[in-house]
């Protein structure tokens, strides 16, 4: 079992890897959770305007395989109030570990659940919302980015809003939307969260709940067959987006979804399944499966096949763990510095030639809005370039994602703010047109960081940063040599696709 991946999450939730299943309406149902909870991680059932009656059920369930930590997933916005009601009476008389909130998540709720030692995650889709909820008494937020599948909450990428928010909050911070390996997981944790939030991915397992002909259609696809809509509307507040597979609906091919009454288009244990609402297929359903709301995130094109919950869960993790460097300090190690900064003599660091903590944090930021830019410039360059150039450079964004994590993990050691900003250099970057023009402008990006820290090292005093910084350096060296080698291969393909 992989264990190094561990957080400070994990001992709130009760898992071993921070990998988490989302609370998926319909589909995260027991043998989903039970399946994630075997290989390590957390996972939620999905209870969106489920009878109390299923969730007592799905919880026995639970239970009797000797899972005892898990979550119950509610959405108060997309539930008849009265059921709410019910939902968190029952979660609360069944003593349920964690309860999951989302959309217009209520003051009372959050006080009421934590009256009962019920842990509270919040997700969320912007920093305001963040707030909100650490204030309202969450201890869990969930960052929501707009590559998510299903109902997506805010308009900020995920990249952007990771780090935003963890400058903002002391809580724990899990990163949702478009996740699907490995390689997702180990960025999210640079960019500063402890934890991510998997959904799609999940969705293309036999024990989710989802219809097979769901499952082959997230096969099928690829990363630009996703579209943002609020065609799909019943059941939920009106202009609330989802991301789903285009299909006959998102075309127009169904006609207007406000201008004439629902008509049926399945079944679900004779319950009606209306056009326009905002039901996945399910096992259960029958009917017109192609005109339901397929769910999936921006990363399904990365969805290969339909695999076992905790063999995906174990990859993922493994995946990650190979690709973090262990060299350098994990950015989530302890909710906490397990020590003051090393500044014995602080106010005579400056007489020494260390910089003092103030003008230590000030370059650190810049060097945080530097790689913030290089890791946003290398995910667009991504998107663009063939498919023989992707993978190098995702690797190049990975590793600029790593040292956001760890320049803000250092810049709150030092009791600064880290800098929500990401600096001009991205605007410039991507004013260059060509793709190979492009990376070589970002090699002179690099040999800028090389640079500042090459200046900044002498004069860095505490020991663990000066160790981190150094092989940050080290690492950029070794990137500018990479990048300086491939060059020539980009030009030869003409740089972009």
């Amino acid at each position: 079992m992989v264990t190094t991946l561990h957080r400070p999450v994990c001992d709130i939730l009760g898992c071993t890897i921070p990998i988490v299943s989302a609370g998926m309406g319909g589909v995260a149902r027991s043998e989903l959770v039970g399946a994630v909870t075997d290989a390590g991680g957390f996972g939620f059932l999905g209870m969106v305007r489920e009878p109390v009656s299923l969730i007592r059920t799905e919880v026995a369930a639970l239970r009797g395989r000797g899972v005892e930590r898990f979550g119950v997933n509610l959405v108060p916005a997309a539930t008849d109030p009265r059921l709410f009601e019910e939902q968190v009476s029952a979660c609360i008389d069944l003593r349920v570990p964690v309860v999951g909130l989302f959309w217009d998540v209520s003051l009372k709720v959050v006080a009421r659940l934590r009256a009962a030692r019920i842990v509270v995650a919040c997700q969320v889709g912007s920093r305001a919302e963040a707030q909100a909820v650490e204030q309202a008494g969450a201890q869990i937020i969930i960052a929501q980015g707009v590559e998510a599948g299903g109902h997506v909450r805010g308009g900020r990428r995920l990249h952007d809003l990771v780090p935003e928010i963890v400058a903002e909050t002391q809580l724990p911070v899990l990163a949702a939307g478009g996740l699907i390996d490995g390689s997702d997981l180990a960025t999210v944790l640079s960019l500063g969260a402890q934890g991510a939030v998997f959904g799609t991915a999940l969705i293309a397992t036999p024990e989710s709940y989802a219809h097979n002909y769901h499952k082959q259609r997230l096969l099928d696809a690829d990363g630009t067959d996703t579209v943002l809509t609020d065609v799909f509307h019943i059941n939920w507040p009106r202009g609330a987006k989802v991301r789903v597979l285009e299909n006959g609906v998102t075309r127009g091919e169904h006609g207007n979804s406000t201008a004439n009454a629902p008509s049926i288009i399945g079944d679900e244990a004779g319950r009606p399944i209306y056009l326009f609402s905002t039901e996945s297929p399910l096992r259960s359903m029958t009917g017109t499966l192609e005109a339901m709301a397929l769910y999936a995130g921006m990363g399904v094109g990365r969805i290969t096949e339909i695999a076992g919950a905790a063999e995906k869960v174990r990859a993922i993790a493994s995946e990650a763990e190979r690709l973090l460097d262990t060299n350098v300090t994990r950015p989530s190690e302890s909710a906490e510095p397990a020590s003051p900064v090393c500044f014995a003599h602080e106010a005579d660091d400056g007489y020494m030639g260390f910089a003092r903590r103030e003008e230590l944090v000030v370059a650190l930021n810049e060097l945080l809005e530097a790689k913030r830019a290089g890791a946003r410039v290398t995910l667009a360059m991504a998107r663009e370039a063939e498919s023989g150039h992707k993978a190098f450079i995702l690797t190049i964004h990975r590793d600029e994602a790593r040292w956001c994590g760890v320049l803000t993990k250092a810049i709150q050691h030092l009791k600064g703010v880290p800098s929500s900003k990401t600096s001009a250099f991205y605007d410039k970057a991507l004013a260059i047109a060509d793709l190979t023009d492009r990376l070589a402008f970002l090699n002179r990006g690099q040999d800028w960081v090389v640079r500042r820290l090459g200046e900044l090292l002498p004069a860095i005093r505490d020991a663990d940063i000066h160790a981190d910084l150094a092989s940050m350096l080290a690492s950029h060296e070794r990137n500018i040599d990479q990048v300086t080698a491939q060059i020539p291969a980009f030009e030869s393909l003409g740089g972009a696709s």
